[in-house]
């Protein structure tokens, strides 16, 4: 397995600058709304076919790091 930071990349003229799974346009975020959903990494994979399960769980590391920083923006009440 790779470490998220060599599977995640960002660049502005790929899906506004979205976090995506490096060479695809597949986001970081619509791994996680699919995770949410119940879907096991397996069925995103079958979904998805570029991505591989190392991807699904760089996705999963990516998204923990972001919420272990020090300063988060604050979640907006409803």
């Amino acid at each position: 397995m790779t470490n998220w930071q060599e599977d995640i990349s960002t660049n502005l003229n790929v899906c506004h600058g979205k976090a995506c799974i490096k060479g695809t346009r597949i986001m970081v975020s619509i791994i996680l709304d699919n995770l949410a959903e119940g879907l096991t990494p397996e069925e995103i994979v079958a979904e998805y076919p570029p991505l591989t399960l190392d991807n699904i769980r760089n996705a999963i590391a990516y998204a923990a790091a972001l919420t272990s920083e020090e300063e988060l923006i604050p979640l907006r009440s409803q």
